[in-house]
């Protein structure tokens, strides 16, 4: 992983006291977040159950993962809204709760500190789970001082890296040229990419270069370059009000009903069906 790819950006800051009203359905956002404790306790609501959160831990949960909130007394709780642009989520597997140390704990009110002014107004999802909110908010945070801005992403570095130190890798690539490949894609999911295109950039024939990605991947480089058009589709679908033609084209699919086919086939659902989950 090069450092590039561990570029965090901080959106959002704030300790907040809540009396039984951290309670919201069925979020889903554009942000990972990061929580820590300061007294009482709460329950989050993800795909594999209800964990309760408590102090003397740090939580993290990745960009757009469906999860809940549920509170019944006071609850007090440093929260953290952070944006990764190269998708790390997508390659990691991360523990949900780690411990917290003494510096844990300084670093944390180190980091509010630092970063006073981006509170979020309001505490509903709803009010802040979309685009336009998402890219005033980088915007913002890129027009930091470059002292506290080095200092900020330095401490973000150090409370991600505890969780990164227990996180695993969701498929283990040993090919480098597989490896380079897939960069590409990430970084061209826009464009329209073609398995040719990939095998010139790893130095291979077509076929030599499909019968090593599927042997690493286990499905083809164009199965695989569409399910991550729909995993991006997904994405804008949520945090976004543009169109399903906008969409396909923005992907590139030849058209929309070849992305519509694609969509069902990957989530089951329609592009609207899909959407309509998430208002």
């Amino acid at each position: 992983m090069k450092n590039e790819d561990f570029n965090l950006t901080l959106l959002n800051a704030a300790r907040k006291i809540h009396n039984a009203d951290w309670n919201w359905k069925d979020i889903n956002s554009p942000f990972a977040r990061l929580y820590m404790v300061e007294s009482g306790s709460a329950q989050v609501i993800l795909p594999d159950g209800a964990h309760t959160i408590q102090p003397d831990y740090l939580y993290l949960i990745p960009a757009f993962v469906m999860h809940s909130y549920e509170s019944d007394s006071v609850f007090i709780h440093y929260y953290f809204h952070i944006y990764n642009e190269y998708d790390i989520f997508d390659r990691f597997d991360f523990p949900f709760e780690v411990d917290a140390g003494e510096l844990d704990i300084l670093l944390v009110k180190r980091l509010l500190a630092i970063n006073p002014e981006i509170e979020l107004k309001y505490s509903d999802p709803r009010t802040y789970d979309n685009f336009s909110t998402l890219t005033r908010n980088i915007a913002k945070s890129s027009q930091k001082s470059f002292i506290f801005g080095l200092e900020t992403n330095g401490i973000l570095s150090q409370l991600f890296s505890r969780f990164l130190d227990k996180a695993t890798p969701k498929q283990k690539i040993t090919d480098k040229r597989i490896k380079k490949a897939l960069r590409c894609i990430r970084e061209n999911i826009g464009n329209n990419l073609q398995v040719n295109d990939l095998a010139d950039i790893c130095s291979l024939n077509r076929d030599h270069f499909t019968r090593l990605f599927k042997k690493e991947m286990q499905c083809t480089p164009m199965q695989y370059i569409i399910r991550k058009k729909i995993e991006k589709a997904q994405l804008i679908l949520v945090a976004s009000e543009n169109s399903i033609k906008d969409i396909a084209y923005n992907l590139s699919f030849d058209n929309v009903t070849h992305f519509h086919r694609s969509f069902k086939k990957i989530t089951g659902l329609s592009p609207i069906a899909y959407k309509n989950q998430y208002k």
